[in-house]
């Protein structure tokens, strides 16, 4: 059954925000450090690489909120989060894409949470050669090995006054199963006629790829291989000095990942009634094509109530003050209208 869309246009209304921000942050601590009617315990929570910066930046700042309540965030991958949150091995999960049939998770047993986006970013290591343009058919064939040395016609149209070498391309990819990489290709198989390894958490790349664990491991690969290219998430590429492409947008625009390019994506996004939305290649002279977004996964019933009460509290913060730390750790906030939609979903989700 097709689901009914939504746009994400809107405007986070006061009574959603204050009675949001008085759950995260209103029960008051008292005078000797105490927190007051905030939950207490512990969460374990595993999944997505893609938004840890993000995360761990929250969980620090909300530590100054509620001392007692310990969030752990364990960014092994979303295939992996996802599938120890179907084994109960989690209290919630964090990932890049959405739940298949091989994942584990039965059917009608969570709900999406958006939480932020961000830009995927196309890095490379290619000393000397900096600001490079790269179309959309171009970057298919590089990544499924149509297109093997970096002095390609095909990169040097797109590129006409750079001096590039006939040095061999590297192909940086992810070895676990990563909702990163199904957003990467999954814009490759939507934007491109070229492409054909189709898309998912895994790719049978071909022969020249090098693999690594996490966006933390493409992104030192890509640092330690003269002629690599890879794609990996902008807080990661920032973190180590990834030199980046500016990649062809629907609108025919060289875009550069930015903060400001992924914002421009989202606005012209839809989200779907489980609230996944898709602001790959969106249209828009400014927004950057490869914008992907990022979940939580919750449970729809939990046997504990202490933990769902620290799973809704902490949730509840990530989608109010914990959205005005999204820039310092390269990520965008959700607009309004998709936050006020996470938070009504969260409500009638965990029930107070």
């Amino acid at each position: 059954m097709k689901l009914n869309r939504r746009t994400i246009f809107g405007t986070l209304t006061a009574g959603a925000l204050a009675m949001s921000m008085a759950a995260c942050g209103g029960g008051g601590s008292d005078d000797e450090g105490g927190s007051g009617d905030l939950a207490s315990g512990e969460l374990n929570a595993s999944g997505a690489s893609f938004p840890d910066a993000f995360y761990a930046t929250a969980i620090e700042a909300y530590a100054e909120v509620n001392p007692d309540l310990m969030v752990t965030y364990n960014a092994t991958g979303s295939g992996t989060g996802k599938s120890e949150f179907g084994e109960g091995l989690n209290d919630f999960a964090g990932t890049d894409s959405l739940v298949g049939d091989d994942d584990g998770v039965e059917a009608g047993s969570f709900q999406y949470i958006p939480t932020v986006a961000a830009p995927i970013t196309v890095s490379y290591n290619l000393p000397g050669v900096d600001g490079l343009q790269i179309d959309q058919e171009t970057l298919a064939g590089i990544f499924q090995g149509d297109i093997t040395a970096w002095n390609d016609p095909a990169i040097a149209a797109a590129n006409p006054e750079a001096t590039l070498p006939d040095t061999a391309i590297t192909l940086a990819v992810r070895s676990d199963g990563s909702g990163t990489t199904t957003n990467f290709s999954k814009f490759l198989d939507e934007a491109t006629e070229a492409w054909t390894l189709g898309s998912g958490d895994t790719i049978e790349w071909p022969g020249n790829a090098v693999a690594g664990e996490k966006n933390t491991g493409v992104a030192q690969v890509i640092q330690d291989t003269e002629g690599a290219i890879g794609y990996v998430d902008l807080a990661d590429a920032n973190e180590v000095g990834l030199v980046t492409a500016a990649v062809e947008n629907a609108d025919g625009a060289f875009v550069a990942p930015s903060l400001e390019g992924a914002t421009a994506a989202l606005d012209g996004a839809v989200v779907e009634d489980d609230l996944s939305y898709n602001p790959l290649n969106a249209a828009g002279a400014e927004a950057y094509p490869i914008t992907a977004p990022t979940y939580l996964l919750i449970r729809t019933e939990y046997e504990d109530a202490d933990i769902a009460a620290g799973v809704k509290e902490f949730v509840e913060y990530l989608l109010t003050d914990g959205q005005e730390l999204a820039a310092e750790a390269d990520f965008a906030a959700l607009p309004a209208g998709l936050q006020e939609q996470a938070l009504e979903a969260l409500n009638s989700t965990i029930a107070d």
